[in-house]
């Protein structure tokens, strides 16, 4: 009986709080005077207190009513765990767990130098971590708390290989499998470009089995190159959207969900998440961006993948700080689209070589002809550096006239870029002109059929900001080797990277680091780099962001230095540099541009 009079003395407790609630919301002028009058001194602040509390409660009642969402939405609840997210956090111990550096005894010293000219990283140590291993949760605090819709699109996930480090490539697998919420996985496609490798044979075949048809094995009957295998692979692929991923990837939490909204809510959207580092000898899994800046890619007119800080003015359109943003261009290797989406734009241009300007011609392609590329906060995506190319391609580039990247770099500039425009990438890399890229006919052809804007529009709507940092290009007075005439040697970066000082060499026609230019505004480049001087000669620095113009005057032989009025010289039997008093006698302060054909011409 006790206990049911305290229950009903509850009921009706709590009831009455809920009409003083209420009617504080409704009358609150009225409330305040009748507790004044019969309220104790002493409490009335606590009720005061109380009230105040009731009404933001009351508020915060009335905004989840407002914000109620259907399971087809994106949004944000600060301090609530978003729908995808993992329950707990992985805890396991070993080497290279929660990715830390993991290093291999001195001992094995010289078998790790091996593995890292076979491979371009250390397999050997990469062989030492679980597959399985747990990475730091990289991404921005807000990311935890994103619901996504329930019906997203299912995604194959094409990785293409060759000659791949096992243990590499089957963390990357591992990984995807681990952290990707299964009703939105359709696949794993592994497309083998003709490795001869043993371990990634008949023994891969048998070991992707373990995951019961999630991962398929696709294999080249001959060698493809990275860009067609990767079109092969969204040919092949079974899911509504296809997730490109480089072979030794390792994705973190709740990655997938992020990527694939945009595309839910745009077929014509391209994601791209942010890409973290692997260090390929230690395997150190660590943030590439550090604090919260966001980035976005670009370009310089060499076609050389850049970055920038995000405009305030894209900035501004969002209203969450881990919320996608567009982006002009992508590094190439990890990205999100539209299966059918992808293969109506024609997939990647076939006429592309091996690897390199895929990232740049699918971008454009993407913008100028009505969709659009953003990259995504809250999904981040762990990749290794290699240290080199550690193999060749064979056949793949034995017609090729010309470096293979040159080809490609023409090939995108001529197809997607504007007469006004490609005479900048001509004037930074100006051996293009002899490079051989092909019929692009067909290119055109798709281009007109996609009703595509012009590249005047894209850098005008989307690329606002690279003219910043790397404005249209004074066009070159000079451009060759750079002959003294009193040594005979010729100017020469004596393969240092900037900042650097340079020297001089016999001349060898146009390799690397003789061919030199001069611009109409005194600015003498080689590559995407400048010269500059010092009182002991010339030196190779990173050229002046946002500038064109240079310290350089070429009169009469001479190649003066304006800020001090000096000469560049060669003197001395070790033909080292310097800049001296200009004369005009002097044969060693006389420089002249030999202009030849690279020898692949």
């Amino acid at each position: 009986m006790a206990v049911c009079r305290r229950t009903r003395v509850i009921k009706l407790t709590i009831l009455l709080v809920i009409c003083v609630g209420i009617l504080t919301t409704l009358f609150p002028d009225e409330v305040k005077q009748f507790l004044s009058e019969f309220a104790p001194p002493s409490e009335q602040k606590n009720i005061e207190t109380a009230k105040e509390a009731n009404v933001e409660a009351q508020k915060h009642v009335v905004m989840n009513q407002k914000r109620k969402h259907s399971e087809s939405e994106t949004y944000l609840t600060p301090g609530n765990r978003g729908n995808f997210e993992p329950i707990r956090d992985e805890e396991e111990t070993g080497p290279g767990e929660k990715g830390v550096a993991h290093h291999t005894k001195p001992e094995q010293a010289m078998k790790v130098e091996q593995s890292i000219n076979d491979y371009g990283m250390n397999i050997l140590g990469s062989d030492e971590i679980s597959l399985d291993r747990s990475v730091p949760d990289t991404r921005l605090p807000e990311c935890r708390d994103w619901h996504y819709p329930m019906d997203l699109p299912k995604a194959s996930v094409v990785i293409v290989f060759h000659n791949e480090g096992r243990s590499v490539l089957l963390r990357t697998v591992h990984s995807i499998i681990n952290r990707t919420p299964n009703q939105f996985l359709e696949e794993v496609l592994l497309v083998d470009d003709f490795s001869d490798k043993t371990d990634l044979g008949v023994g891969l075949e048998r070991y992707i089995k373990i995951f019961r048809g999630m991962v398929r094995l696709i294999r080249n009957t001959e060698r493809e190159g990275l860009i067609r295998s990767r079109t092969r692979g969204a040919k092949e692929a079974r899911g509504v959207v296809v997730v490109f991923l480089d072979a030794h990837c390792e994705v973190n939490k709740n990655w997938l969900p992020p990527l694939l909204a945009p595309i839910y809510r745009n077929y014509t959207t391209m994601t791209v998440p942010i890409i973290d580092g692997v260090d390929h000898e230690t395997f150190e899994y660590k943030p590439v961006y550090q604090g919260e800046t966001h980035f976005r890619g670009i370009f310089e007119w060499g076609m050389l993948y850049k970055e920038t800080e995000l405009p305030e003015k894209e900035a501004a359109k969002r209203e969450h700080h881990s919320e996608p943003y567009p982006s002009p261009t992508h590094a190439g290797g990890l990205f999100a689209i539209n299966r059918q989406y992808f293969l109506t734009l024609g997939g990647y241009d076939p006429g592309l070589l091996v690897w390199g300007g895929e990232n740049f011609e699918l971008s454009f392609k993407v913008w100028q002809c009505g969709g659009s590329v953003v990259w995504v906060p809250c999904s981040r995506v762990g990749h290794v550096y290699r240290a080199f190319m550690p193999y060749g391609f064979g056949k793949l580039t034995e017609k090729a006239k010309g470096p293979i990247i040159t080809i490609n770099y023409k090939r995108v500039v001529e197809v997607w870029m504007d007469e006004a425009y490609k005479q900048y990438f001509y004037t930074r890399e100006p051996t293009a002109k002899y490079a051989n890229m092909g019929n692009i006919t067909t290119q055109l052809a798709l281009k007109k059929e996609l009703e595509c804007k012009s590249f005047d529009w894209f850098m005008k709507n989307i690329a606002y900001d690279m003219l910043e940092k790397y404005p249209a290009l004074p066009k070159n007075i000079e451009l060759g080797s750079l002959v003294n005439v009193g040594s005979k040697s010729c100017l020469d970066t004596l393969g240092r990277s900037a900042p650097a000082q340079m020297g001089v060499s016999q001349c060898y026609g146009q390799g690397n680091g003789q061919l030199m230019r001069l611009n109409a505004e005194g600015q003498l480049g080689i590559g995407e780099r400048c010269v500059d001087a010092t009182t002991s000669g010339a030196k190779l620095i990173f050229c002046p962001s946002g500038s064109v113009s240079g310290p350089w005057s070429y009169d009469n032989k001479k190649l003066m230095h304006t800020r001090t009025k000096r000469c560049l010289t060669v003197h001395g039997e070790q033909e080292s540099l310097s800049l001296d008093k200009c004369d005009e006698s002097e044969d060693n302060q006389k420089w002249v541009f030999k202009e030849s054909k690279p020898s692949w011409a």
